[in-house]
């Protein structure tokens, strides 16, 4: 069997501005990169305001070591959409360096069904998660500049909000001493992907509000507590940021194997930030297509609630129906076997396990207002029993669920959903709501996440999480909230697989991001700077003697 770089290297590829033109893009309005990746200046593309595609977000059952394949089925049902007939688009994230190199792999697709070209995008691709970090970066210059020129504004060194970042997992930069000869501090990066700056680039609607949103980001306290906080516009550090993140805020097009136009622009992780692919490339895909295919990571629990909770919210924009993907293997761990085990068929397991996509469902038709297709995303191993049960198990909860098989087939093996999708959409329209009242106090909009999709028992402030989420309710009690949690359970501790009841949801501490409108609330153990596994993937990755990487999947 061919391995996805494999695949995608004997893939042969359409020129850009020829995938472009099938959504209606001209020439003229294009940055190449190469003759197969280019960026869209949408102040030169022609948008009809008044016509806009349906949106079909793609979410997941909790994700396990053996794989889920979001992405891919993402990338699929927009090449069968196109295989049938219609007009599509998909709208993805860029991959971080750190999962590829790290425990994921590349995270354009898989099989037949990737975005290309695949080791473009899943290395460097056109540098903007370099000028996320290179303007995040800036900032902190910024204020340990000022601070050694004398410290005008008043800046309490011992209470610097504002991270570094990188984009790569080290977890030795978790916790760093900053020296100077006339000062020191306490310092820390995360991964790039979890930045404020990241989270305001997916949500900004302009280069005017992306202006606006990081000038707005709390940096520190002021030395003297009676005063403000400072901010990035109190070191005029806006304008420089927008002009380093001024051609990365051009969304990225670039094509499927299928040569479906595809939109991959920006990169928050949702296990920690808010999951989501740009806004600007979400709008732009909507007025350029009948169909928009986008993805929210992680399970629905995570990325699906920060999809609706933050990127809608503050966006206006509604998903028409959600696609939720499952695999044979992946019930079968939820339901207590081991990874070596997941080949063989075990019925009992996978009804122990169905009890988490079942939960999903449940989460997302009821408390997101969504209706849903599950996706059965198909495993060579899966046997006619697991995959009768599963689809007879989803029928008992109202819902149609399909077995595709994209990987392996391409469009023709996710021609059913299409179809299903289609369907789906005349008959319904869009009842999305929102889990929480935008009104409530944040401890409120928090617990309603952790008691309504999560079932916990109680939600616990750890005592510096307490004081923190108090201070901010004083101004912040109006922004959404975003929970940082493991996204291997329901609950905070990643052991728990199935669906997790009963729990106390730990909170370990709570930060602001002004700039991006949203509350983070940090559960458990989790580390906005993940670390490297014991066998990284990078171990698998070479460049051979004719120049093709090798490896990378």
């Amino acid at each position: 069997m061919k391995s996805d770089i494999e695949i995608a290297q004997n893939s042969k590829l359409l020129p850009i501005h020829e995938v472009a033109q099938k959504v209606g893009v001209s020439k003229d309005a294009l940055v190449n990169y190469g003759t197969s990746i280019a960026k869209i200046d949408i102040n030169k593309v022609q948008i009809d305001k008044k016509s806009k595609g349906k949106l079909i977000l793609v979410s997941a059952m909790s994700p396990t070591p053996a794989g889920e394949g979001k992405t891919t089925t993402t990338i699929g049902l927009a090449d069968a959409l196109a295989f049938v007939g219609k007009k599509s688009m998909a709208c993805v994230r860029e991959p971080s360096l750190g999962p590829v190199f790290g425990m994921k792999g590349g995270a354009t697709g898989g099989g037949m069904s990737q975005a290309l070209p695949m080791e473009n995008i899943n290395l460097h691709f056109t540098g903007d998660f370099h000028a996320i970090t290179s303007a995040n970066n800036l900032l902190s210059a910024l204020i340990d500049n000022h601070v050694w020129h004398g410290n005008e504004l008043g800046i309490d060194i011992n209470n610097i909000s504002f991270d570094r970042c990188l984009d790569m997992n080290d977890r030795s930069l978790r916790q760093v001493k900053v020296e100077m000869s006339r000062y020191q501090y306490n310092g820390k990066f995360n991964i790039s992907v979890a930045s404020e700056v990241m989270a305001i680039f997916c949500l900004a609607s302009s280069y005017q509000d992306l202006e606006k949103r990081l000038g707005e980001m709390e940096v520190a306290k002021h030395i003297d507590p009676t005063k403000p906080p400072i901010l990035a516009k109190d070191l005029k550090a806006q304008g420089p940021m927008v002009a380093l993140l001024k051609d990365a805020f051009m969304p990225n097009l670039v094509q499927t194997i299928q040569h479906t136009p595809t939109l991959i622009h920006g990169g928050p992780f949702a296990n920690i930030a808010h999951g989501c692919n740009s806004f600007i490339a979400t709008n732009l895909a909507l007025s350029l297509s009948d169909y928009v295919v986008t993805e929210a990571g992680f399970g629905a629990d995570l990325g699906a609630e920060k999809f609706i909770d933050i990127k809608c919210r503050q966006s206006g924009l509604k998903p028409d129906m959600l696609v939720l993907v499952a695999t044979i293997r992946a019930l079968k761990y939820h339901g207590g076997l081991e990874v070596s085990d997941l080949n063989e068929e075990n019925l009992e397991a996978l009804a122990n396990g169905f009890k988490n996509l079942q939960r999903h469902i449940e989460n997302c038709s009821q408390h997101y207002g969504l209706d849903l297709i599950v996706a059965i995303n198909h495993f060579g191993a899966d046997t006619q029993n697991e995959i009768d049960y599963v689809q007879a198990a989803v029928e008992k909860l109202g819902f149609q669920a399909i077995l595709c098989s994209h990987w392996a087939d391409g469009a023709k093996g996710a021609a059913d959903l299409a179809h299903a999708s289609i369907e789906l959409l005349e008959k319904t329209k869009a009842s999305c709501r929102y889990v929480y009242d935008q009104d409530a106090s944040l401890k409120a909009k928090i617990e309603t996440i952790a008691k309504k999709i999560y079932r916990a028992k109680e939600v616990v402030y750890e005592p510096e999480a307490d004081k923190q989420i108090n201070e901010f309710a004083k101004l912040y009690d109006g922004l959404p909230v975003c929970i940082a949690k493991t996204p291997y359970s329901f609950s905070s501790d990643p052991k728990q697989r199935g669906a997790a009841d009963n729990h106390d949801l730990i909170i370990r501490e709570v930060r602001l991001s002004r700039g991006a409108g949203f509350i983070v609330a940090v559960c458990g153990d989790l580390m906005t700077l993940p670390g490297l596994p014991k066998r990284p993937a990078s171990e698998n990755i070479y460049v051979d003697n004719k120049g093709k990487i090798v490896g990378l999947s």
